[in-house]
């Protein structure tokens, strides 16, 4: 990079793996070529029956493995990670085991981190590692109806998407986060398991008063959804079931009264879109268990809230307002 700052602050590279395989012994070996070390790599190695945390451990002995000892899941497998993180440690950079970074992808982050100081999260552009040259997503979007999905997900390249700008969120797959915020938030929450726990924590963020930006030339490629299989039961399930819980948990004040009736009727959609799918069952089973986690979230809503420092009119302005994603 040209111009850069080269003091940058410390940072720790978090990976949580569940038979990663090839996939993460790529994902280490392209962090070995970036342009800027990061303080310290840390995986968590989530009981993986394939052996992937061994072969980490062997192939490259100066990386930490945190042998989890059972599937934590995502969002509890980064917490132990932020937990167990160098002290002197002020940012924290999320990756997928199946998001391969180019060289400059962690010094464009923390170059934009100084840089602006106004913000606490801060998001790659993702690219389709499949075909190379399709998009994967500029930044997650959150909608009126508490959908969510990758902004630009499957476009071609254009410029436009090589323009900084405010976001939503990060998606988690290649993200910085500053660290003390997200200890002060609790990090991700662990009742979530997998899937929507970054939008989650990035909707806190931003209630809490701290912005994201999006990072075009921070450049991540990203296979999505290679451990989990896309529209699988497992996805669908956790997916569909963590949407109600964040829409509960952190749509404030009154857009939570105002936007309700869009998100019951996004609820019964899916669930009718699922069933002609064949995956009735799956879906059905989701939103019970969301609703049964309702109580919990109410509660989980009643600190959040108590702690906003966002007006309503930011979190306005954040929203995706759009009758389609394009």
């Amino acid at each position: 990079m040209s111009s850069t700052i080269k003091n940058y602050p410390k940072v720790s590279v978090v990976i949580v793996n569940w038979n990663g395989g090839d996939l993460l012994q790529r994902c280490i070996a392209e962090l070995q070529q970036q342009t800027v070390h990061p303080h310290e790599i840390i995986v968590v190695d989530n009981a993986s029956s394939d052996g992937s945390g061994q072969a980490v451990e062997q192939a490259f002995p100066h990386i930490r493995v945190i042998h989890a000892g059972s599937n934590l899941g995502f969002a509890a497998g980064n917490n132990l990670a932020v937990r167990q993180a160098a002290s002197d440690s002020s940012w924290i950079a999320l990756l997928n085991p199946d998001a391969f970074p180019e060289p400059e992808w962690l010094e464009s982050l923390l170059d934009a981190a100084v840089r602006n100081p106004e913000f606490a999260i801060f998001g790659s552009r993702l690219m389709d590692a499949n075909s190379g040259t399709l998009l994967d997503g500029t930044g997650d979007a959150y909608h009126l109806s508490g959908l969510v999905w990758r902004e630009a997900h499957g476009q071609a390249l254009q410029q436009e998407h090589l323009v900084s700008k405010e976001i939503f969120s990060t998606c988690a797959a290649a993200g910085l986060y500053r660290r003390d915020v997200f200890d002060a938030l609790g990090g991700f929450d662990e009742d979530y398991f997998c899937y929507v726990e970054d939008i989650d924590l990035g909707f806190r963020y931003q209630l809490a008063g701290y912005r994201c930006l999006y990072v075009p030339t921070s450049v991540a490629k990203h296979v999505g959804s290679a451990l989990t299989g896309k529209r699988s039961d497992f996805s669908v399930y956790y997916g569909h079931r963590n949407l109600v819980w964040t829409f509960i948990k952190n749509m404030p004040g009154l857009l939570f009264w105002l936007c309700l009736p869009l998100h019951l009727a996004l609820n019964l959609i899916t669930i009718a879109y699922f069933i002609r799918q064949g995956q009735g069952q799956v879906i059905w089973r989701a939103k019970r268990d969301a609703f049964n986690g309702i109580p919990k979230a109410w509660e989980k809503r009643r600190r959040i809230q108590s702690q906003r420092r966002a007006s309503l009119t930011h979190i306005w302005q954040l929203l995706n307002k759009k009758f389609s994603r394009g």
